[in-house]
């Protein structure tokens, strides 16, 4: 199976009112910039969609309502993961209609050894046609998918991609010199999507997107027609605010962007906490900065 998901792909956060209940009309508000600013796919309910502090019925009911908005226009890509294989299989039967690919977080807490990372794919692969990329990010799990793990699921049918967010440039061009042609690596840290796109690398699955898909999306766009003047204007036009998006944690920093641009409330559910004072302020700056 050819991978169909490259470009740049946005993690969609999930706005909340300030009673906590979900902003669906945040959502789709943000859904229609996404279409409208030059996102090539949507991630729903990835981790920066605070997924592990929504409950099933919600993470449906986001997933449903990015799909209505969309109307077809953009591929989605819904996460599913966790740390016990097979509670995962009847997740798989609940999908609605509109999902056209999974993106699977390597099983974190339990940090199992290789071995067991790739049993795990091969059970995941098991329980669905839909195409696969799987998600390294040590910083979240406590376990760093090898090259040769990943090498080796890219062996299964349905497993397409790889969001590499190790931050090791090394680990991640390793994986794409010794990859098979039809197999995708896709960018897990936003600022290292350029560089990595310039080493082969096939796009991104971002978070800084979410709050300008116009910029960002041209930069993934002429980092992979060969155009690294453009690329390295509007990768170094967001470097600064990129970096502040992290500070904090995440998506504190980006819904700070996203309420500037008056898509939604900066809340969050406990335990992630709005960013200080200080950060919000410099965050603020910028974007009206950004948005010219």
């Amino acid at each position: 199976m050819n991978n169909p998901f490259t470009g740049a792909g946005v993690a969609l956060v999930t706005p909340f009112l300030e009673n906590e209940q979900i902003d669906f009309d945040g959502l789709r508000r943000l859904v229609r910039l996404q279409i409208e600013g030059g996102t090539d796919f949507l991630v729903v309910q990835g981790t920066t969609g605070e997924s592990p502090v929504l409950t099933q019925e919600e993470k449906m009911e986001v997933l449903q309502t990015v799909i209505d908005e969309n109307q077809g226009k953009l591929p989605i890509v819904y996460g599913v993961g966790g740390n016990n294989t097979r509670a995962l299989e009847a997740i798989f039967a609940k999908l609605p209609t509109g999902v056209d690919g999974i993106l699977s977080v390597s099983p974190y807490y339990n940090k199992p050894i290789q071995k067991g990372i790739i049993e795990h794919f091969k059970l995941l692969a098991s329980y669905t046609e839909l195409p696969i990329i799987l998600y390294n990010v040590p910083g979240r799990t406590g376990s760093n998918m090898t090259p040769e793990t990943t090498l080796a699921l890219s062996e299964i049918p349905n497993v397409v991609a790889v969001k590499e967010a190790s931050g090791n440039m090394e680990q991640i061009m390793d994986i794409i010199r010794q990859r098979r042609p039809d197999f995708g690596v896709l960018s897990g840290d936003d600022n290292l999507t350029m560089p990595l796109i310039a080493a082969g690398a096939d796009g991104v699955i971002s978070v800084v997107a979410n709050a300008f898909p116009e910029k960002f999306s041209a930069m993934v766009h002429a980092s992979m027609s060969g155009d690294l003047d453009t690329a390295r204007k509007e990768h170094y036009d967001l470097f600064n605010i990129t970096k502040m998006f992290f500070e904090e944690g995440n998506p504190g920093g980006v819904k700070v962007a996203l309420n500037v641009r008056g898509l939604m409330s900066e809340k969050m559910r406990l335990p992630l906490h709005p960013v200080s004072d200080g950060l919000r302020q410099r965050i603020t700056t910028e974007t009206r900065v950004l948005l010219g």
